[in-house]
């Protein structure tokens, strides 16, 4: 008897340990759970959509007939599988195809390619601080991918989006900066190094020129966006920007720079 009554207490205290365990277990599991759950969609594809791009998005313009098709294909199946949300603004479908067209750019070349880390994007009106406040001083935010509380979320600004569609000589597009930090989080971490995208002996290349190039933005010695010498992710996602924008300048100006693009987004060389 004595033994037992010695013995019962600790197997208490484990059942108790075990318990606990499996209850923290639980929580993370259904805290992952609610986070990758998909928003679900209703709003049908647009049925200008193929107007719309051939109006908007120079990008499409430029694709064989082929091609076109397929890319009309994915950006409808995006706007299935993404809901996106105007925030006290209208959302119109011109917006919703522009969405989709920034998202369907970068990965055109990736085949069956989905933003499996992304459920919804967010439409402000304009610029945004990181409170998310759309009214006051300090609003100098264009774009972000969401993170925490956020988590498979976007935020674009409306203005700013249709802007980039409207401008033909600009070298900036915040939604396709944004989408490409989405493909450089692909491999667990936006850091600038698309691991998951880039074949590995390119790697020590890609980073040794991407610090020779913030270098020369810092000494004023570049007509990349400043904001490019930020860190390795910003610089990545703008010269993307630059890349799907001007392509045969970028190529002019900086063709070590614009053959390793071509690379990482599998871009024929014509």
């Amino acid at each position: 008897m004595g033994g037992r009554i010695a013995i019962l207490p600790k197997f208490t205290y484990y059942m108790q340990i075990a318990i606990l365990v499996i209850f923290i277990l639980a929580i993370v599991y259904m805290v992952k759970f609610l986070q990758q759950k998909r928003v679900v969609v209703t709003d049908p594809v647009p049925v200008m959509l193929k107007e719309i791009l051939e109006e908007e998005v120079p990008f499409y313009r430029q694709l064989d007939e082929n091609s076109r098709m397929l890319f009309e294909e994915r950006a409808a199946h995006f706007l299935t599988q993404v809901k996106i949300t105007g925030v006290n603004t209208k959302l119109e479908d011109l917006d919703r195809v522009l969405v989709a067209a920034s998202a369907i750019i970068p990965i055109f070349n990736f085949p069956g390619w989905e933003y499996r880390n992304l459920n919804e994007v967010l439409l402000y009106p304009d610029s945004f601080d990181h409170e998310f406040e759309q009214q006051g001083a300090g609003r100098n935010i264009l774009g972000m991918v969401g993170s925490g509380a956020m988590n498979h979320m976007m935020i674009l600004s409306q203005f700013e989006l249709r802007q980039a569609f409207s401008n033909r000589t600009g070298k900036t597009n915040t939604a396709i900066h944004e989408f490409v930090h989405l493909l450089d989080k692909t491999d667990g971490d936006i850091d600038g190094v698309p691991e998951a995208l880039l074949d590995k002996k390119y790697i020590v290349p890609w980073l040794q020129l991407m610090r020779q190039e913030i270098k020369e933005i810092y000494d004023n010695e570049s007509d990349i966006n400043p904001y490019g010498a930020t860190n390795e992710a910003e610089f990545f996602a703008v010269v993307s920007e630059y890349f799907f924008e001007r392509p045969a300048l970028l190529k002019e100006k900086h063709p070590e720079l614009f053959a390793l693009l071509q690379k990482i987004f599998l871009v024929p060389g014509n």
